[in-house]
């Protein structure tokens, strides 16, 4: 009911959105007397809110290409709806996708596209496509990237709340083991003592039952504090069994790691091994191997189903050495993440033998285990059996990769958009200077053009662009009936009132020829 109700409510979000974009569109593109830029301004809006939650990856191509047609179809024009469609979009995509370098490959890849196009489309030119650019940098790449913050910044809290669960379910095991421990004691305790004691004197009573020079009063009673030794020592047994019910029965010590790797085999795991006798190492220290592969063997059988095995068991005089690798599983890792409670009781077990244990992803994108248990050293003390080594719990983990995915996320945010900005402005500059260099006439080939020379007789002494920067006023009126060519003179570009020449052509002939330069403001 509740999924069904969040349904609901993003639907009805989803068309508020639409409706606000759709006005936005339908508003700012009416002053545009085309009527094809609302007729498209609306059908982006629609299929971009249409596909942001299920293809966001789609939506942001659709509304990235919006700039285009856009700014390259309308001349350069910059309009409000797509700006708003596209800084909204982003975002919202910025909260669904996870990976930057897409997203910069399709507003680079958009953004590249575009330049050819402009440069063939007269209505266009570098000035739109500069146009282009700069809303793709600012109105998409910039919120997207404050998305993908928000969206890590909620990953973070969440792993978060999971460390916690973890710590108090860590918290809670070590409690039980407490009390494992505590009965464990208790049992122990109870059979040094009352065990010895009860079983003396179930001794003197079978010997008081046949001593000589007792009556059959005597006898009887004997045998009665005898069978009611027997039974005391029954009922202690009992009590013991209850006091350890939750207890983990010993595994086998020697001689059977081979034994669990065929019943492994047996069940379904691909395991090659190569498994040296454990003669020479302790009971404590064959009990441990045991137990750390029974625990490597049955995760890999819960977490990694189809996955191919290695074990390696490498024993001498000195020390153990045991080493379970698994491959990335066929089908994918199984959904849902391990409580580990198995790795915790195995780095317990290590620890108090001296040991280290260390188990973790590896390079493969399988998971390595590897225990280190020497024959002979004390306990490792709790605080200084070195996490890094035992294994960081999967929680931990998380939360350190999610901290340093908001932080890179939150300088990616700032930085990105300055470099794209820092981009635009050098190329724009650089541009600049090759199409103002480009167009320069030498005023000895000024002066060798005539008026009433063809266009085709002056053309080797003009440049193959012409001035598209030009004095914003000064220039003599145009004759009627004409078309204008502007070119610039030699002097520098940071002149301010740097001159242009003007030649006009009336059909094939040269009419007028001028130089003219920016007029002072009275």
């Amino acid at each position: 009911m509740k999924e069904v109700t969040r349904r609901r409510w993003r639907v009805v979000l989803d068309v508020l959105l639409w409706l606000f974009l759709g006005l936005v569109a339908a508003t700012d593109a009416s002053n545009n007397p085309n009527p094809w830029e609302m007729i498209f301004g609306l059908a982006a809006v629609t299929v971009s809110v249409a596909a942001w939650r299920r293809l966001p990856m789609v939506s942001l191509i659709v509304t990235v290409c919006t700039v285009v047609v856009v700014a390259l179809g309308w001349g350069g024009r910059v309009a409000v709806w797509e700006v708003f469609l596209m800084v909204t979009i982003a975002y919202l995509t910025g909260l669904r996708m996870t990976q930057v370098r897409v997203t910069l490959l399709v507003c680079g890849g958009v953004a590249l596209a575009g330049l050819p196009v402009a440069l063939l489309i007269p209505t266009a030119g570098f000035g739109a496509w500069a146009a282009m650019l700069g809303v793709i940098a600012f109105a998409a790449v910039a919120p997207w990237l404050l998305g993908r913050h928000v969206r890590l910044r909620r990953e973070l809290a969440r792993a978060g709340w999971r460390r916690a669960e973890e710590m108090e379910s860590r918290q809670r095991l070590v409690a039980d083991q407490a009390r494992l421990r505590e009965r464990a004691r208790i049992a122990s305790d109870m059979h040094d003592s009352l065990g010895h004691e009860l079983s003396l004197i179930a001794v003197r009573a079978a010997a008081l039952e046949v001593a000589g020079g007792l009556d059959d009063g005597q006898r009887a009673a004997a045998a009665e504090l005898r069978e009611s030794a027997a039974t005391a020592t029954e009922r202690l047994r009992e009590i013991i069994g209850v006091l350890r019910e939750d207890a983990a029965p010993v595994e086998p010590v020697q001689g059977d790691l081979g034994e669990l790797i065929e019943r492994a085999r047996a069940s379904g795991l691909l395991i090659e091994s190569q498994v040296d006798g454990l003669e020479a190492a302790p009971p404590m220290v064959a009990r441990a191997a045991y137990r750390v592969l029974q625990e490597a063997l049955t995760n890999v059988a819960k977490h990694a189903p189809g996955a191919a095995v290695t074990v390696w068991v490498l024993s001498s005089a000195e020390s153990t050495e045991l080493r379970v690798v698994n491959a990335p599983p066929p089908a994918g890792p199984l959904p849902g993440a391990s409580g580990r409670r198995g790795l915790i009781g195995l780095r317990e077990r290590v620890r108090l033998i001296g040991g280290t244990l260390r188990a973790g992803p590896d390079a493969r994108g399988g998971f390595e285990l590897v225990a280190t248990l020497p024959h002979d050293a004390a306990p490792v003390p709790e605080g200084e059996a070195g996490t890094d080594e035992v294994g960081q719990s999967e929680s931990a983990r998380e939360l350190e990769l999610a901290r340093r995915d908001v932080r890179r996320s939150l300088v990616q945010a700032i930085v990105i958009p300055l470099a794209l900005f820092g981009v635009v402005i050098g190329g724009s500059g650089v541009a600049f200077l090759v199409q103002w260099y480009g167009s320069e006439v030498s005023m000895g080939a000024y002066e060798q053009i005539e008026v009433g020379d063809t266009r085709q007789a002056i053309a080797p002494r003009l440049p193959s662009q012409q001035r598209l920067a030009k004095p914003s006023n000064g220039e003599p009126p145009q004759p009627a009936g004409t078309t204008c060519e502007y070119y610039g003179t030699s002097r520098s570009w940071w002149n301010v009132r740097y001159a242009a020449i003007r030649l006009c052509f009336a059909g094939d002939r040269l009419v007028t020829k001028d130089i003219y330069s920016e007029a002072e403001q009275p």
